[in-house]
Formats: C-alpha cells, sequence, structure tokens
C-alpha cells in the first residue's frame, strides 16, 4: 500500500472515529447498547488509524475495512429494521451521519483499490487454484 493511499484510509478511519466519538459524547452515551457500540467504534477507528500511519500489513487494512463496513451496516440497520431496539430515519443526527457514511465508503474504497493494486486478487485466485500432481 503505497504512503498515498495509506494516508487517505488512516484519514477517512480517523474522521469516522472522531464523528462516532462526537456523538457519543452528545448523547449516544446513555443508549444501552448502541453508545457502547459507538465508543468501540470510535477507539478501533482511531487505533486502525494511527497503526496506518505506521505501516499497513494486511491484517490493518482488513481491520480497517471491517471498522468501516461495520459501521456501515450498523447505518443500514438503525434506518430499516432498527438495532438493539434503536432506530433512526434519514441521514440524522446531520451532517454527522452523511459525513460518516461518506468516510466510511471512501475507507471500503480505498482498501480495495491497495488490495488490487499490491495483486492481492492474483494472489487470491492462484491459490484457490487445485493442482493436480500426477503420479
Amino acid at each position: 500500500m503505497n504512503l498515498l493511499l495509506r494516508i487517505a484510509t488512516a484519514v477517512g478511519l480517523a474522521a469516522t472515529g472522531f464523528l462516532h466519538a462526537q456523538l457519543y459524547v452528545d448523547g449516544y452515551r446513555v443508549i444501552p447498547v448502541i453508545g457502547p457500540a459507538f465508543l468501540v467504534q470510535a477507539a478501533g477507528s482511531m487505533a486502525v488509524a494511527l497503526l496506518l500511519l505506521v505501516g499497513a500489513p494486511i491484517l490493518l487494512r482488513l481491520a480497517a475495512a471491517a471498522l468501516a463496513a461495520g459501521a456501515l451496516a450498523g447505518f443500514v440497520l438503525s434506518r430499516t429494521t432498527g438495532l438493539f431496539g434503536f432506530s433512526e430515519r434519514g441521514f440524522q443526527p446531520a451532517p454527522q451521519a452523511l459525513l460518516s457514511v461518506l468516510a466510511e465508503v471512501a475507507v471500503l474504497v480505498l482498501v480495495a483499490v491497495a488490495l488490487h493494486r499490491d495483486g492481492w486478487g492474483q494472489l487470491i485466485r492462484r491459490r484457490g487454484r487445485v493442482r493436480v500432481s500426477s503420479p
């Protein structure tokens, strides 16, 4: 993962972490299950963002993608079926909801681009092939 992709991914992840921390402090902390989940999301995002600035092994890239995907999944569930009895509508609270979604989508795109550029797709396809040796 080149330096520019690493920094961009770290910035996106830090942005979503900051927004989740801000929402936690501004009132989500009193919501059972959701409040602590926002705090874990914020802490995890900030930690992985800082580590990405130091290096970008595959585990950190996957952690960044998992944090972003998990936040997006929680966002979708909270606006459709509800999540642990919690639901919201649209992109409220504004502007944090929209900014967070944009940052999380950016992180997923940046991680996918980095993995593609590093040839992970080819590596996975090669390892998936079955080789039969003749006696």
